[in-house]
């Protein structure tokens, strides 16, 4: 065969490849989109109702059970929720059951109307995981294609839930693998998530506005510079913290867990004991400004994401969302925990811009997405987040935060199915290709061995033994 000829037919392949991509993909983002369009909508009816009727909180423990019970009899696989999906891609088996689309979108708008602290990115990534896993079932796609569609179905409703198309691209191929990137799927992903995006707007959705008044100070010439030294090394001092909180939360929850499981059994029953601590947690804090997503308050000065952005006395707010989201989402509440960690970040950003002497919109943009970048592992995605969500004016700032937030966080995360592609960190017992959950597990050995090596006690019965 001559070279024309061989040119030809790989030219003919292609198209037929890109005609036969786009008539799986872009059937799957249009559905993506449009639930996450009606899931949106959702959330601002039950939110708004919520806040016209703060009495809802005292029924979120028989909420709690409902979802409980929905999960228990109908969930089964389901409950693996976004750490499914990414074992799914690295090794493709059952798949994701079509199930977990409405059901995790259910119960999410039900954990918000009664006012559980979750957020709404898990939600997103569990439906396109979903429906795009239906629609290989569907296709009777190989392994290598599954592997791709599930992926564009992460990046089509992480996309299309923040109105972050690149973000969520980018998300898709980061949140498999830490420090390692495939970009081979880049363009059917991208294509994905930009569909989602745009379906997702023409629905009349529309998301949350941050306005990011810092633009730089002037230079000795008067002239406005990208970078200020001495900024920039405030940001790169509290992106340390940014990362420590990161590690705080994931940490948190990991731990939290095992506890709610050791003291209740029964897995639909767990979700009242969170409500019920969530309502404690409310009186004690005397505010219901952490229930919810918190990006607006239902009151003009109260704590949120927006006002985050704003000078006011938010000292201690973050610190009171995290625990409100862990007790949550310990407890078996449906959502996610992006939305709370963007708050988290905001809410420590403004405090620390206040001690240090910084911008509160910029600290609050960094910390916005440093924390994220920091708890999901993906500094890279969270970056094009902060430029798509505040611009690229500060994108100096926003990176640095991302980036040192993700070292920070250490070899943990709030996706224990994520593979080790190139370690944080030189460690003996960290190697390329564990998953975080097993990581932790040899950290955590790691940690007993010592403190059992250098407990008093220890040493008392070893001498004891030994006959010292």
């Amino acid at each position: 065969m001559s070279r024309f000829s061989l040119f030809q037919s790989s030219i003919v392949a292609n198209v037929l490849s890109v005609l036969r991509w786009s008539g799986i993909l872009l059937p799957m983002a249009v559905c993506v989109g449009t639930l996450c369009a009606v899931f949106l909508s959702a959330l601002d009816h039950v939110t708004d109702y919520r806040f016209a009727h703060p009495g809802m909180l005292w029924f979120l423990p028989l909420a709690g059970v409902a979802v409980g019970l929905a999960y228990h009899w109908l969930g089964r696989s389901a409950e693996g929720g976004n750490n499914l999906i990414v074992d799914q891609i690295h090794e493709p088996g059952g798949g994701v059951p079509l199930r977990m689309a409405p059901l995790v979108l259910v119960a999410t708008v039900i954990s918000h109307l009664f006012g559980a602290s979750v957020g709404r990115e898990g939600t997103a990534v569990q439906i396109g995981g979903s429906i795009a896993s239906g629609f290989a079932r569907l296709f009777r796609l190989d392994d290598n294609s599954v592997r791709i569609i599930l992926m564009a179905g992460i990046a089509a409703g992480f996309g299309a839930v923040f109105g972050t198309p690149v973000a969520g691209a980018v998300f898709a191929m980061e949140v498999l693998s830490i420090g390692s990137i495939d970009y081979r799927a880049l363009v059917p992903i991208a294509a994905a998530s930009i569909l989602a995006d745009i379906v997702c707007h023409a629905w009349g959705v529309h998301h949350a506005t941050y306005k990011v008044a810092f633009v730089g100070y002037p230079d000795l010439s008067g002239q406005i510079f990208h970078t200020d030294p001495v900024l920039l090394l405030k940001v790169g001092v509290t992106s340390v913290c940014f990362g420590l909180t990161s590690l705080l939360f994931a940490e948190s929850v990991h731990r939290l867990g095992p506890v709610f499981r050791q003291v209740c059994p029964i897995a639909w029953l767990r979700p009242a004991i969170g409500g019920v601590l969530t309502i404690m947690l409310v009186f004690i804090a005397g505010t219901q400004d952490y229930l919810g997503l918190g990006v607006v308050a239902a009151t003009p000065g109260g704590a949120s994401i927006l006002n985050f952005f704003q000078p006011g006395d938010y000292t201690w707010s973050w610190l009171w969302k995290l625990v409100f989201t862990v007790v949550a989402l310990s407890a078996g509440f449906k959502g996610g925990e992006v939305t709370p960690l963007f708050f988290i970040g905001a809410g420590l950003g403004h405090t620390l811009a206040t001690l240090l002497g910084v911008p509160t919109d910029l600290l609050a943009a960094v910390g916005f997405v440093a924390v994220f970048a920091g708890a999901a592992n993906t500094p890279l995605a969270c970056t094009f987040m902060g430029v798509e969500l505040f611009g690229a004016t500060d994108v100096i700032y926003i990176a640095t935060g991302c980036f040192i937030a993700y070292i920070c966080s250490g070899h943990s995360g709030i996706y224990l199915s994520q593979r080790i592609g190139i370690p944080k960190s030189v460690n003996p017992h960290i190697t390329t290709g564990m998953t975080l959950r097993q990581a932790r597990g040899f950290i955590d050995q790691s940690v007993r061995k010592i403190d059992t090596q250098t407990s008093p006690e220890t040493a008392t019965q070893t001498g004891k033994h030994t006959g010292q």
